[in-house]
Formats: C-alpha cells, structure tokens, sequence
C-alpha cells in the first residue's frame, strides 16, 4: 500500500473524522471520480493520503457554492496543473469559477440576511 505523497495513510473512517464527511459521501466522491482512494489494501479497502484530505475539504469547500461534479473536477484539475506549473487558459477558467464563486457567496450572505431578520421578528426583537 502506497500513498501518492510521503507515507501516512488512512482508512475511509478516519478521513470521515477529519473532515466531517459521512462515510456515503466519501464513497461517492469515490465512485463519482472527484476522490479516488490513494491505494487499496490486499482486502479492498480504500487507503488515503493526506493530500486526499486535503483535496476532499477543497471539495467540502465548493459544495456550498453550488458547483457541479464537472465543475468541482475541472476546478481540482486546474489547481493540480497551476501546481505543476501549466498555465495558459487555466488561469481564466480559474477567473471565471472565481467569479461564480464570488456570485454564489454574496447570494447566500443576502439569504444569511434576511434569515437573520426573520429570527429578529420571530424572537420580538423586529
């Protein structure tokens, strides 16, 4: 069993733990091709690496924002080939999921707003 980089690995349950991620979603991460596990063990079991925590926050951090599993693979594709130095047009496509990114952000502070609101008038503060 070998991990991608260095040498500390993790069951499935681990990397549940660490990012607060049920086991299910992990899987489909999985099955979906977004979290590939690093290795299996001669059981079947999936292995993962630090970097696939690392990798699998950044996907915690897009669902949020309403990216799509294409979106969420071209983004965690552009970041691994900005990392090893390639640029080109990954650096506008990056711009642009930025963009949408920013959009989704400001939507969802105008709901957290108006949420807010309700729970003033709903408490007898509004």
């Amino acid at each position: 069993m070998t991990a991608r980089t260095g040498t500390s690995t993790m069951h499935i349950g681990e990397l549940a733990e660490r990012t607060g991620l049920s086991l299910r979603t992990i899987r489909h991460y999985d099955d979906v091709g977004l979290l590939p596990a690093t290795a299996r063990t001669e059981g079947g079991f999936r292995v993962y690496s630090e970097d696939d925590v690392e990798r699998l926050m950044v996907i915690k951090q897009m669902k949020p924002l309403g990216f799509s599993l294409e979106e969420m693979a071209d983004i965690l594709e552009l970041f691994s080939s900005q990392e090893a130095g390639a640029a080109g047009n990954a650096k506008a496509k990056l711009a642009a999921y930025l963009e949408k990114a920013v959009a989704e952000r400001a939507k969802m502070a105008r709901n957290l707003a108006q949420a807010d609101q309700l729970i003033e008038r709903l408490s007898g503060r509004g």
